[in-house]
């Protein structure tokens, strides 16, 4: 069987639209459309690495500290400082949400990542606020910081689906719920066949 992802929709939006709209359904989260279609669209442009690590001089890429996201948020022109603080936040969504367990094992925590990317979208509310705006835009920063964990829990279930989606993705599920016996991955392994019935959970083999 191939390990390449089944992904059969027209387009890549349209795919993670279907993921987070079904998230949202199952967790009873409510968003707002504003909210669910820049979602959408964070999802779909982190399929590129560049949007989550900087370049280096011979090519390769690293992820730059939060710290250092921050600093260049506070410095340059209020332009410069919007893009800064939209790139914090939305790395900062990215990575919690889709790689919430691998940090635990990193000096930085999810809660760090938690607190500078909800920072990051509250800064940007009062920015817009503080310009005279209204509507949409302030709207839109005010959820994302104010629902932060909980889009976290969505994007966590969007990767869980994601992973799904390979062999051994499905390998990697079955190992996360020995760890920590969620039903949500129980639900998401019986999808594909896999009753975990002979292991308690909790219990690391």
């Amino acid at each position: 069987m191939s390990d390449k992802p089944l992904v059969t929709t027209e387009s890549l939006a349209e795919y993670f639209r279907q993921l987070l709209e079904g998230a949202m359904e199952r967790q009873r989260t409510p968003l707002n459309q504003v909210t669910e279609f820049y979602l959408v669209d964070l999802l779909e442009r982190f399929t590129d690495p560049r949007e989550l690590y900087q370049p280096k001089s011979d090519g390769s890429l690293e992820e730059e500290p939060l710290a250092f996201q921050l600093q260049r948020a506070l410095e340059g022109t209020r332009e410069e400082r919007i893009q800064a603080l939209r790139r914090l936040g939305d790395g900062s969504l990215y990575v919690a949400g889709f790689f919430g367990d691998s940090l635990q094992r990193r000096l930085v925590d999810l809660d760090y990542y938690i607190g500078m990317g909800g920072a990051a979208y509250g800064a940007l509310a009062s920015m817009t606020r503080a310009r005279g705006s209204t509507g949409a835009f302030v709207d839109l920063y005010e959820e994302l910081c104010r629902k932060f964990i909980t889009i976290v829990d969505l994007f966590s279930e969007v990767s869980e689906r994601v992973s799904v989606t390979t062999n051994t993705g499905v390998v990697r599920l079955y190992e996360r719920w020995i760890k920590t016996g969620s039903e949500r991955l129980t639900r998401l392994l019986a999808e594909q066949g896999v009753v975990p019935a002979f292991v308690k959970p909790g219990t690391v083999q």
